[in-house]
């Protein structure tokens, strides 16, 4: 099985987070883990381990850690996502800041809440019909949160998870 070195993908990611905050009050951090479920005393836990390289198959979390580093509350923040290469989304992470989250299935042109639909042309009958067809997650390329709110000096988690094609 070919090994995805996912050292480039967080670093691009970072480098672009880093040129889209230049301005902004609001500092951003990338983790990268990969989860894997083992079971201890008898019960399925999940342990979350720095992902440097990965299988195909293997579920990553990205969670991506926003701060607040101005005096003042920051209103309706809006940070985006992108789903890596060789990955398909699976679902948003489970515990993180209530946000307004919208995804994108055209490289981040356009969000939107789920679910997604999409326009797609068929054939019926010998007559050509265009019908509007759900986009099944795994479809998403990119995700945005809108946050109500950030206060000064405080933080909030928002992410998703990763199966590596």
């Amino acid at each position: 099985m070919k090994r995805l070195n996912l050292l480039t993908t967080p670093t691009l990611l970072l480098l672009g987070l880093a040129a889209a905050q230049s301005a902004s009050p609001l500092k951003l951090e990338l983790a990268l883990n990969l989860v894997k479920t083992v079971t201890e005393n008898g019960k399925a836990v999940e342990k979350f381990t720095p992902a440097t390289t990965s299988l195909p198959g293997d579920v990553l979390s990205q969670i991506l850690t926003v701060t607040n580093t101005s005096k003042a509350a920051v209103r309706n923040a809006v940070v985006s996502l992108p789903v890596p290469r060789n990955t398909e989304y699976l679902a948003p992470e489970k515990g993180m800041a209530t946000a307004r989250t919208l995804y994108s299935i055209d490289g981040g042109k356009t969000y939107a809440p789920a679910p997604l639909f999409r326009k797609v042309t068929v054939t019926e009958n010998g007559k050509t019909v265009t019908r509007e067809v759900e986009v099944k997650p795994n479809e998403y390329q990119a995700v945005r949160w809108i946050i109500p709110e950030v206060n000064p000096g405080s933080s909030l988690k928002v992410g998703y998870r990763i199966r590596v094609k």
